[in-house]
């Protein structure tokens, strides 16, 4: 049969009107990971990404549909940590790193949550000079050590050194290093961040304790975080 111009304009109609044309599954919703993500956008994905975000510690308050600029600095925040562009915006390299337990393919951390056990167990050992075993630690003894212990690194001996090998981070995250100018010019004491603006540190008058980034005496000398990589 030869369909004329007007008939299959007909034909079409129709078929627009009754919804056949939509019924293909070719025509179903995306999947997770399809969609570029970025501030303004609602939908599942988001929610999605939200909820991986704030599992991560990355985001907090309650996790909706909606990508607001909340979101967005939480997404630069997991970006930078991860080696990312980071603009905010959800997309490919983005979703892998999501999508694999925070590790892009081919990128080498190191395991944050053993660090940071390793550090606070050796909470109260005395500080000396020049220590470098859990009878006493300097400030870059001690870091030199649990990171030896807990995940097999090996990092510099003086704060100096560590601080020029390591990974330049706006931000400090969980498990990253924060460097303070004390008595000298120069990165010359480090801690481990534990977040919310504590950090475990090797202290001349405390040994190993927790201390407060935004202390008054900490927060006029701190000059910067790093990120340490596995070898």
């Amino acid at each position: 049969m030869i369909w004329g111009g007007n008939e299959m304009k007909k034909m079409l109609s129709a078929l627009l009107v009754g919804g056949a044309l939509f019924a293909s599954p070719a025509m179903g919703h995306a999947a997770f990971g399809d969609t570029v993500l970025k501030q303004g956008m609602t939908n599942d994905d988001v929610e999605q990404v939200k909820t991986v975000l704030k599992d991560k510690g990355f985001l907090k308050g309650e996790v909706s549909r909606y990508f607001n600029y909340e979101t967005k600095k939480a997404v630069m925040a997991f970006q930078e940590k991860h080696n990312l562009e980071a603009d905010g915006v959800v997309g490919e390299n983005t979703y892998n790193a999501l999508g694999k337990g925070g590790v892009v393919e081919g990128e080498s951390e190191v395991n944050t949550d053993k660090v940071i056990s390793k550090a606070k167990s050796l909470m109260g050992t005395p500080y000396k000079w020049g220590g470098t075993t859990p009878s006493g630690f300097d400030c870059s003894g001690y870091l030199q050590y649990v990171y030896k212990e807990s995940v097999g690194v090996d990092i510099p001996r003086t704060v100096e050194d560590i601080y020029k090998s390591g990974e330049n981070v706006s931000e400090p995250q969980v498990g990253d290093l924060v460097f303070f100018e004390t008595y000298k010019e120069g990165p010359s004491h480090a801690g481990i961040y534990l977040g919310d603006g504590k950090f475990i540190n090797a202290s001349s008058s405390k040994g190993v304790t927790i201390s407060d980034k935004n202390s008054s005496y900490w927060k006029e000398r701190y000059i910067g975080a790093k990120r340490i990589a596995a070898n």
